[in-house]
């Protein structure tokens, strides 16, 4: 804190130590600070000798503004090469930062951040004069820290970010879980909070927006570690294989997903408030590998799915999520990898790790901005098959020529994603990714789980009667009958997997039984109606869907007693 300041806020100490605490400000102390119009918070929150990543946070005590603009000078040779929730220029040693179309508000007592990465040679030294708008502003050299305490957050990334960490528990969703017959066994486990949509960022009035869930970590969080799950999830033309889970952008407004959703969650995530907060992020869901699978001249494919393939916008989303919320040093991007039962076939698997590093190497990101992937996401894959292996045989003939698994090199979630992980590091990511699986949904408990190996009078009867996996069809995903409660999330179960976590909210429906009317974006999916008799994505089967679902996203309280009921391992 500045010495101006600090002297500001010991002399009204003092007052309140005299007269206790109501005493009315002193008209010589409101003096003091009517007489600083601004407050420049200069952070540099990490320094690698050749470069460096800089956070400013900019207090306006004068009168409200609809834009501003910022300006320093370096008296090194420090250069900015990419920035952050600003329109940033330089011109010799004179930086200026200018308001963002979506952050140009700043009240009085209002605060603004943003960010910025920087190269030098020689000293870094901070600015010692800023201006907002041509006034000078008192400046805080950042010596009194800031953020939440405790380690690890605000600096260099951690290899895992769960590891020894609390994970944070979702009050919104745990509320919905305790208020459940038998809940309370489970409403204390963290789960993602999903933003998918501009107002989620925000929040409405029922629900709580992004700066809530994060003041809510900070104080859960108390000295040591936390995580929170976020699950960004708003691309143009959404999920293009998925009528229930399309968003409110059109396949074109790619912009506006940049400027409307990226930028103003990358805006928030850059407070250093938030700093020693550990973020993960689940970077679009169903998003790439439909480009992989539906696309083309395959009988999956839709005209969705090939309009996002033409135009670009899908890797282009990706990347601009990758690089922008990449840059800040706290935060963790994992990409979502689909599940076993999607990517596992010979022809989908090492193209989507090809596409995947496509995607991460546009829009400005690097494979950096990517510290692992997520499979299985809002997804009903069993973690572990225990009773046959993809190299077993049934009277000479392969457990891949079973109508279950149709060839697949794989029969469940843990042996495919470690698998993707070494196929992903051979495209080119890095050797220390690491993987995370949803284990929400994937239990598949109760009474129907098989006890042991199915017999062995056809290779469809041993699979299908040890299979732990009772959906009719592995590409059924929508409100699945029978399924369970799976892993409760834990960090470093298995080697090369970072995290079983419940990304999935249990409870939250995957997509309404019937159409019905709504203004998030949202439409009706057969897949989700349980008389659906099926389409070429899974086999023409019935969907195997529960009845009566409400609208993704909303409770669905039929669907949380179920995975309660077929948890495994048992509650």
């Amino acid at each position: 804190m500045s010495r101006t300041r600090t002297a500001v806020f010991a002399a009204l100490a003092l007052v309140a130590g005299v007269s206790g605490p109501a005493v009315a400000v002193t008209p010589s102390a409101q003096a003091a600070i009517s007489a600083i119009p601004c407050t420049v918070d200069y952070k540099i929150q990490n320094d690698w000798g050749a470069g460096f990543t800089a956070a400013v946070t900019v207090t306006n005590n004068s009168a409200a503004k609809s834009s501003w603009s910022v300006k320093w000078s370096y008296a090194g040779n420090q250069q900015v090469t990419s920035y952050w929730n600003t329109k940033l220029t330089q011109s010799g040693t004179v930086v200026t930062a200018n308001n963002e179309t979506y952050n140009g508000t700043l009240a009085t007592g209002g605060s603004v951040s943003f960010g910025f990465n920087g190269s030098y040679s020689g000293a870094n030294a901070i600015p010692t004069a800023f201006t907002l708008d041509g006034v000078t502003c008192n400046v805080d050299d950042g010596s009194s820290g800031g953020g939440g305490g405790g380690g690890g957050g605000g600096g260099t990334r951690v290899d895992n970010p769960y590891a020894g960490a609390k994970v944070y528990v979702n009050p919104e969703w745990s509320a919905k879980a305790a208020a459940e017959p038998g809940g309370t066994r489970v409403s204390n486990q963290p789960t993602g909070v999903w933003l998918d949509r501009i107002a989620a960022i925000n929040g409405t009035s029922t629900s709580m927006g992004l700066r809530a869930h994060l003041d809510a970590a900070l104080a859960q969080k108390g000295s040591g570690e936390e995580v929170v799950q976020l699950v960004v999830y708003d691309l143009p033309g959404r999920d293009c294989a998925a009528l229930a889970s399309n968003g409110e952008l059109g396949p074109t407004e790619i912009d506006k997903y940049k400027t409307q959703f990226i930028d103003p969650i990358a805006a928030i995530l850059s407070d250093s408030k938030y700093a020693s907060l550990r973020i993960v992020t689940t970077i679009e869901i169903d998003s790439l590998p439909n480009l992989v699978t539906n696309t083309g001249s395959r009988a999956t494919a839709t005209a969705n799915c090939n309009t996002m393939l033409a135009n670009g916008n899908y890797v282009k989303g990706v990347g601009y999520a990758l690089a922008k919320l990449g840059a800040i040093p706290n935060v963790y991007n994992y990409l979502d990898a689909g599940h076993h039962g999607w990517l596992g076939w010979d022809d989908n698997f090492a193209p989507a790790a090809t596409l995947f590093k496509q995607a991460a190497t546009s829009e400005g990101a690097t494979v950096d901005d990517v510290q692992g992937f997520i499979t299985n996401t809002a997804n009903y894959s069993a973690l572990k098959e225990n009773n046959f292996t993809i190299n077993d045989t049934v009277n000479g003939t392969s457990v891949r020529l079973s109508k279950w698994v149709d060839y697949n090199r794989y029969v469940d979630e843990l042996s495919f994603a470690q698998a993707f992980r070494t196929q992903l590091v051979s495209v080119g990511f890095n050797s220390g990714i690491g993987m995370l699986i949803d284990t929400s949904r994937n239990g598949w408990g109760g009474s129907a789980r098989p006890a042991g190996p199915g017999p062995t009078t056809s290779v469809d009867a041993y699979v299908d009667g040890g299979r732990y996996d009772r959906r009719i069809h592995v590409g059924n995903w929508c409100n699945q009958a029978g399924a369970g409660l799976g892993e409760r999330p834990q960090a470093s179960p298995a080697a090369g997997i970072d995290a079983y976590v419940w990304m999935k909210p249990p409870g939250e429906s995957d997509g309404s039984s019937s159409a019905i009317p709504n203004d998030e974006g949202k439409g009706f999916d057969q897949m989700c109606d349980p008389t659906y008799t099926g389409n070429a994505r899974n086999g023409n089967n019935m969907s195997g869907a529960l009845p009566n679902a409400p609208l993704s996203g909303h409770w669905f309280s039929a669907q949380f007693q179920q995975l309660m009921a077929n948890a495994y391992p048992p509650l």
